[in-house]
């Protein structure tokens, strides 16, 4: 995968981050995959469990020195991700990817919604489609700035106990966007859905840019996003579950919100998170 130069090994000399510009607390970088230790590191995570306010402390610092932050679940019943199988030598590259063709392929190969063609991506909300500023952003001119919005999402997910992440802490990823944030440490987690994570990126930065998302928190199998511009339509959401069906099948296929209809005014309308859960 084209990545940006890798902050992270200045660490293994620098563990404070100093030549970095950061103060971290004590922490480790991780470069263990299925076929071994990677040639560089992947991702840093602190030692501690993270605390409230620690997205916004450290997360823009990171963010300049070219790291990004996400909050790692180290305590589930897969472990931490040194026990993931990263699979960073089996991933493309995000942009050389198309989302609505990528989404197209997985809707067809999960047999859509009752057998219905590939309906196309969900158009940009009214406000958005209206604007006539040709360097304005795809999210409504009322929506909160995404970063603002993924660092209120991971204090709340702290505050609620790490909520489905079990002992989340904080990580810096080398990306150059949030949505490439699977793609960067080889995540694996929907390996049985999609093999290649670059793809499901792809679509991460379709969203991005149409709705203001952030990867927020990442599980062995699971992902959670903020939202800064979420739907605020029942037929806005209704479009976008489609897209949801065929980026995460399961979370419709093992949920009460068996059809997109209920998904989309449960799950989707005016939420400010989504989370996604592969078998």
């Amino acid at each position: 995968m084209a990545t940006l130069p890798n902050p992270l090994p200045t660490l293994a000399a620098d563990p404070s981050g100093r030549a970095l510009g950061l103060t971290l607390p004590p922490g480790r970088l991780i470069d263990a995959t299925d076929e071994g230790p990677w040639h560089e590191p992947l991702l840093w995570h602190a030692e501690t469990p993270a605390s409230v306010g620690v997205w916004t402390k450290l997360g823009a610092p990171a963010g300049r020195a070219g790291l990004l932050p996400v909050l790692i679940e180290t305590g589930g019943s897969q472990g931490g991700p040194e026990d993931w199988n990263l699979m960073p030598g089996e991933v493309s590259y995000p942009g050389d990817h198309d989302a609505d063709e990528v989404l197209e392929e997985l809707w067809e190969d999960s047999e859509g919604e009752d057998g219905e063609e590939w309906p196309g991506l969900a158009e940009v909300p009214e406000p958005a489609a209206e604007s006539t500023d040709s360097t304005a952003s795809a999210e409504p001119a009322d929506s909160p700035d995404p970063d603002t919005a993924a660092a209120e999402i991971a204090d709340s997910l702290l505050l609620a106990g790490g909520g489905p992440f079990k002992d989340p802490h904080l990580a810096l990823v080398p990306a150059r966007r949030s949505a490439d944030i699977p793609a960067a440490i080889g995540w694996s987690g929907p390996a049985n859905h999609e093999g290649d994570v670059a793809r499901l990126c792809a679509i991460l930065r379709s969203w991005e840019d149409r709705f203001g998302i952030r990867v927020v928190a990442l599980g062995f199998d699971h992902l959670l996003v903020s939202v800064a511009a979420p739907p605020s339509t029942q037929a806005d959401a209704e479009a976008l579950a489609a897209e949801h069906f065929a980026f995460c099948p399961d979370n419709i296929w093992q949920s009460s919100d068996t059809t997109l209809r209920a998904y989309a005014e449960h799950r989707l309308l005016n939420q400010p998170a989504w989370h996604f859960w592969w078998d």
